[in-house]
C-alpha cells in the first residue's frame, strides 16, 4: 500500500519544488528598486543631476523631496541607481551623489552608507 503512493509523494515534492523556485525568481525580479524600474527611478531624480557631480552646489528642494521618497520606499535604490551604468554616463559622482540625503537633512537616511560596500 505504501509503494503506491510513493510515485505521487515525488511528482508532489518535484511540483513544489519548482513552484517554489518560479516564485523566488519573480521576488528577486523586482529589484533593488521594487516594481519601478531603475530607469524610471534614476529619471525622477532629474533634480539632483547639477548636484551629484559637486558637493559645493546647493541642493535644491525638488532634489531633496525626490531623494527623501525614494529612500522612505526603497532605500537600497539609490545606491542600485548610482552604480548603474546610466549614472555613469550622466555624468555622476557616487561619491558626492551618495552625500545628497545628508546634505538635504534628510533624518531617516542610512549613516554611514556607502555604496558598493557589503
Amino acid at each position: 500500500m505504501g509503494v503506491g503512493l510513493k510515485p505521487y509523494f515525488l511528482v508532489a515534492l518535484f511540483v513544489f519544488g519548482i513552484s517554489s523556485v518560479m516564485c523566488a525568481n519573480k521576488i528577486e525580479a523586482a529589484g533593488e528598486c521594487g516594481k519601478t524600474p531603475i530607469r524610471s527611478a534614476a529619471v525622477s531624480l532629474s533634480p539632483c543631476l547639477g548636484t551629484a557631480g559637486n558637493a559645493k552646489v546647493k541642493v535644491p528642494p525638488g532634489c531633496c523631496s525626490k531623494v527623501g521618497a525614494l529612500l522612505k520606499a526603497s532605500p537600497r535604490c539609490l545606491c542600485a541607481i548610482l552604480l548603474s551604468p546610466l549614472a555613469k554616463q550622466a555624468g555622476i559622482n557616487p561619491g558626492i551623489a551618495i552625500g545628497i540625503p545628508k546634505r538635504c537633512n534628510i533624518r531617516n537616511r542610512q549613516s554611514g552608507k556607502k555604496c558598493g560596500s557589503k
